[in-house]
């Protein structure tokens, strides 16, 4: 066996499951319901706007046939330009909200690291993967670092 190249390890390895960890532990949870906070009164605008668009597009269907013609481009004209600016806000929302979401995230994501690096380091792991194509229940860590970042309140170990 010693000529074939394969070496025995007798390390400690752990697995801990990122998804999981953004999706259920209790910063992910906070950071998600932050940034719903920070962007439901424009997400109510943009609905409010959305609506409004239908209700027009509404009117020129029904009404196209009885309006005048100058009438009805003033209307096509007035749907046209709110549909714009309706498509330019809503763009900027979605990279706003993108945007803020990444920040969270990666505040999530460092605090999450290193309540996995306190974790391996309190139970003596020698390697730690977060990424697997397949993992055994023996060696997921996830619920511990998740408790690990809950009862810290998300804050640095040691902070």
């Amino acid at each position: 066996m010693a000529g074939s190249g394969y070496a025995q390890a007798d390390g400690k390895v752990g697995y801990v499951n990122i998804d999981r960890i953004l999706r259920d532990a209790a910063p992910a949870l906070r950071a998600q319901k932050k940034i719903e906070a920070e962007f439901s009164k424009r997400d109510q605008e943009m609905q409010k706007v959305a609506d409004q668009l239908k209700r027009l597009q509404d009117q020129l269907e029904k009404n196209a046939v009885t309006m005048s013609e100058s009438d009805r481009r003033n209307k096509e004209r007035e749907f046209n330009d709110l549909n714009k600016d309706f498509q330019k806000k809503q763009r900027d929302f979605r990279d706003d909200l993108n945007n803020r979401r990444q920040e969270e995230l990666s505040i999530v994501l460092e605090r999450a690291n290193r309540a996995v690096k306190a974790v391996a380091e309190q139970e003596k792991y020698d390697i730690i993967f977060q990424e697997a194509v397949w993992s055994s229940s023996r060696i997921d860590i996830t619920d511990k670092v998740i408790k690990a970042l809950d009862d810290s309140g998300g804050k640095p170990a040691g902070k």
